[in-house]
């Protein structure tokens, strides 16, 4: 039998065609994993960022037009705050004139129950640190189906306008001044 250079070629030939098929068999599984890994990794970053439990500062204005209201005349100390992860919960807290607080949540959720402190949370009062009870709460929900829902929520039209529900908790501190605590968030 007479081995020429075509003769070794062909078989180097045919191993070198049966090689890049296994390649890629083997090499398929490889890179799905390493992708796998690389997007776990990437959802690892997103979870250091943005811890749950771990709230951010936030524009008191995109805090407020979360939940359809916006800051009312009068209102100073603000402070508000975002947390998101699978939800997004917005908090606004604010002081403002007593007198105003009935009439500026009637004129911002007009078709709201009647506020007062059925709707608050047993033992409820007001950001960390006060030991007043709420004297003022609504519990409203803003989704279709939700039994305590406004039935013309103002901001919905907006694009920012996102909260499934909106808690605000009153405490009065003193007779001219109240302490609001607004939350809106998703579900």
């Amino acid at each position: 039998m007479v081995c020429g250079p075509g003769a070794a070629a062909g078989r180097g030939g045919a191993r070198g065609r049966l090689w890049w098929p296994l390649a890629a068999v083997l090499g398929a599984p490889l890179a799905a994993a390493l992708a796998a890994l690389g997007v776990l990794a990437a959802a690892a970053a997103g979870e250091a960022r943005d811890e749950p439990g771990g709230p951010r500062q936030a524009d008191c204005a995109e805090a407020l037009a979360f939940g359809g209201a916006r800051l009312p005349a009068g209102a100073h100390d603000a402070r508000c705050t975002v947390r998101t992860w699978l939800d997004t919960e917005y908090e606004a807290v604010f002081r403002m004139p007593r007198r105003d607080v009935r009439g500026r949540l009637r004129a911002t959720y007009p078709d709201a129950p009647e506020s007062g402190t059925a709707s608050c949370v047993p033992d409820s009062a007001g950001p960390p640190g006060s030991a007043d009870p709420a004297g003022l709460c609504l519990d409203l929900g803003l989704t279709e189906g939700d039994g305590n829902r406004a039935g013309r929520v103002p901001g919905s039209a907006d694009p920012g306008f996102g909260a499934a529900a909106v808690q605000v908790a009153v405490v009065y501190e003193g007779p001219d001044q109240a302490l609001v605590t607004f939350t809106a968030f998703t579900v």
